[in-house]
């Protein structure tokens, strides 16, 4: 059933409608069912094949204006590490005691950062972390050596995206609080990434959809045109 807000919402989006990035950024803000700060989700629907291993897109990028959500980052690591991670922020940081804890069914964090020496260990927990898309992974930049790095990029708004099984992106950019400028840069950085992620292999249109929302109000399609340079 409906809110009295959210019928509100559906009337201000027209039907059959396709809005640019700016007009999407701008009427998100008027679109808002909810009391909290609620999350700014794109949703980008790709021609690629996520079965075959060079299209399973995959990547990380900055945002300008960052999440507007302060993420939780558990760094796994050996003992000469560990005091890198914490001078950096990290929420958690060890090894062994985690494995333990994850195992049992913890996963109470936004982004594992791990030593390429502990990956071996941490194979295991794959079952586990990859559904939460919680695996460090070389490709996001959370697997390395460099550990202090990796958590201030994640503090500063650094996120990960993957393709799901239907070929779509689902990334959040930021929060309905923000001006409908950061909201568009935002989303513009995240597109831009995905676009230089190009596989060779992929056949005809690369961008095929694109829409906006936020957290419980109605979606926004997005003309794909308007956001590609």
């Amino acid at each position: 059933m409906a809110t009295k807000k959210r019928k509100v919402a559906d009337t201000k989006v027209e039907k059959n409608k396709i809005y640019s990035l700016k007009e999407a950024a701008g009427l998100v803000k008027d679109l808002n069912c909810t009391k909290f700060d609620s999350s700014v989700d794109l949703h980008i629907r790709l021609g690629v094949d996520p079965k075959k291993a060079d299209q399973a897109i995959r990547g990380s990028v900055t945002l300008p204006h960052g999440t507007g959500k302060t993420k939780k980052v558990l760094v796994l690591c050996t003992p000469d590490k560990e005091e890198a991670a914490k001078s950096a922020g990290a929420d958690f940081v060890g090894l062994d005691e985690f494995i333990t804890k994850i195992e049992g069914g913890w996963t109470d964090v936004d982004v594992i950062v791990a030593t390429p020496s502990v990956m071996p260990k941490i194979g295991k927990l794959g079952k586990i972390l990859g559904p939460r898309n919680l695996m460090p992974n070389p490709k996001t930049g959370t697997v390395t050596n460099d550990v202090a790095a990796a958590v201030n990029e994640v503090k500063g708004g650094k996120i990960t995206f993957k393709v799901d099984k239907a070929g779509i992106i689902h990334a959040s950019i930021g929060r309905i609080s923000f001006a409908p400028e950061k909201i568009e840069e935002n989303s513009q950085e995240l597109i831009n990434a995905i676009v230089r992620l190009k596989p060779s292999t992929a056949k005809g249109t690369y961008l095929k959809g694109l829409s906006m929302a936020s957290t419980m109000s109605p979606g926004i399609v997005i003309d794909t045109k308007s956001v590609q340079n």
